[in-house]
């Protein structure tokens, strides 16, 4: 059989929302209840603070150690100063004054003109060509002190050039190549040539060179500070050997 609703059961509309409010308001006052807390301290419990004695955590005291330098070292003593009795007198010496009295006169007696003696410099006996003020003067040459200086150093090598005797060089069994034979002579102050000597790879070669400059003309002297003085030259000779 089937179950039938009794129609008294039923509440009314008005009866059933007044139901349902109640029902909410009670499950929220339940709800507030149980999330509501209250912790009740005193004052007292509050100023009782134990504190355990192994949590103590000891904080090192730092102290900055600074660095004492030790004192210098005291001065030396000074040395022991001797006391001497002088026992000797002190002989004072006077200075007499030698200043003249009004009455003394000084004879002034008349000297004769001293006449100044001037000494000639004296010159160097041998000025290189390099830096003689003016230089030797080949027969022939003429212009400034430029042009006389660059003909007398044309004049020479072209006379080598004509007067050398080259052959020589390859009959002497030299290695190929080029050979310099050096020269020095020197102009003497009435322009002729003198103190020639020769330095070269081979004895032959070094009297050849002597023979060719014994060979060249009298020329007009250098001069220096407007004397004539002697003038050394330095002449190279360049050879070259063909085998």
């Amino acid at each position: 059989m089937l179950a039938k609703k009794s129609t008294q059961a039923q509440l009314s509309p008005h009866r059933k929302l007044f139901f349902q409010l109640g029902l909410v308001l009670t499950l929220i006052i339940i709800y507030i209840g149980i999330e509501w807390k209250t912790v009740d301290r005193y004052v007292g419990e509050l100023q009782q603070v134990s504190i355990d004695s192994e949590e103590i955590i000891e904080i090192p005291i730092t102290q900055r150690i600074l660095e004492v330098k030790p004192p210098p070292p005291p001065p030396p003593a000074p040395e022991k100063i001797e006391i001497v009795n002088n026992e000797e007198d002190i002989i004072e010496t006077v200075l007499e004054s030698t200043e003249t009295d009004e009455s003394e006169f000084v004879e002034v007696t008349e000297y004769e003109d001293i006449e100044e003696i001037i000494e000639e410099e004296e010159m160097l006996k041998d000025i290189p060509f390099a830096i003689i003020e003016e230089a030797p003067v080949y027969p022939g040459c003429k212009g400034n002190k430029k042009d006389l200086r660059d003909c007398l150093q044309e004049k020479i090598n072209k006379h080598v050039h004509k007067h050398f005797n080259a052959d020589i060089a390859q009959d002497l069994g030299l290695t190929a190549g080029k050979k310099k034979v050096y020269v020095q002579f020197k102009i003497d102050k009435t322009g002729d040539i003198v103190d020639i000597r020769a330095r070269g790879p081979h004895n032959r070669l070094e009297k050849e060179a002597v023979r060719v400059v014994k060979l060249l003309p009298q020329m007009t002297p250098g001069k220096q500070r407007t004397k004539p003085v002697r003038v050394s030259y330095t002449l190279p000779i360049t050879l070259v050997v063909i085998q």
